[in-house]
């Protein structure tokens, strides 16, 4: 947002009984950015896991040839992916830049970008960039796809590049897959993912870092599996859509209770002040 935008956002927001974000390190922004701590609830996203508890980690699941063809991806190698909106904060140019360096030691690995460009910019950029890299033969930009849990079932490791966050989807959905998470450490993100329990944590906008993390998983298929297992019982636990909508009915009748209990006092105020301005007319 720009400052005229944000300035009036937070004047906006002071009109609001509440106001709802996703994450802990969302709050702690607002109040830094002079928004009322009071005033702010954290309710974190939910992820309905009927599309995922197919997927049990480790149990020698059948690769989905269909998938894989409509890619172009061989049956048998690792895909490590990225999913999300293609735009910069996304952070993709250091996907890239450590796919060519995960590359060296993986030759067979291919790299996935799922996610939609709306103006195309973005897009040409990094296909400009793998083209730069000598990755053209290896990355796939699959665009927006509606089949997310039907591509996670065929994904190695899931990747977040980010820039900025705060609670991602893309990083929940990843682990209700059961698949092992590398994301930076940005935002909300080391709510979901405990480094080294439930997925693995980089710096942001370091490729090093990123490529070694992944090299670790496709070299390791027993962490990688622990790491899985752990991510999806997790969102089980913390994130299930079920927690989510019981937390906000909640909030929502609290908001309500509220406001009723409000109601005779400020009935009553308002007949006094009626009742003190008649008094001081006579």
């Amino acid at each position: 947002l720009t400052k005229w935008q944000k300035r009036v956002q937070r004047q906006v927001c002071r009109l609001a009984d509440c106001v709802l974000v996703n994450a802990e390190s969302v709050k702690d922004w607002l109040v830094d950015d002079g928004y009322h701590a009071s005033k702010i609830v954290v309710i974190r996203n939910g992820i309905d896991m009927s599309g995922f508890d197919h997927r049990v980690p480790g149990t020698g699941r059948r690769m989905d040839s269909d998938v894989r063809r409509a890619l172009g991806v061989p049956v048998s190698v690792p895909v490590v992916a990225v999913l999300g909106r293609v735009n910069p904060s996304k952070g993709l140019e250091h996907f890239l830049a450590a796919a060519a360096l995960v590359r060296r030691r993986h030759p067979e690995a291919r790299f996935l970008v799922v996610g939609g460009d709306p103006d195309g910019s973005c897009l040409a950029d990094l296909q400009h960039r793998a083209r730069n890299l000598g990755l053209l033969d290896r990355v796939i930009f699959a665009g927006h796809r509606s089949d997310v849990p039907r591509i996670l079932n065929e994904v190695t490791v899931s990747v977040l590049s980010s820039l900025s966050e705060a609670m991602p989807n893309a990083v929940l959905e990843s682990m209700a897959a059961g698949v092992p998470v590398v994301a930076t450490r940005v935002g909300g993100v080391p709510e979901a993912v405990e480094d080294g329990v439930t997925g693995l944590l980089v710096q942001p906008a370091d490729p090093v870092g990123l490529a070694a993390a992944v090299s670790r998983l496709l070299e390791n298929p027993t962490l990688a599996l622990r790491l899985g297992r752990a991510g999806q019982q997790a969102v089980r636990t913390r994130f299930s859509m079920e927690r989510m909508v019981r937390s906000t009915e909640d909030l929502y009748d609290g908001l309500l209770a509220r406001s009723a209990a409000r109601r005779p006092i400020l009935s009553f105020a308002k007949q006094a002040t009626h009742q003190a301005t008649a008094e001081s007319k006579s």
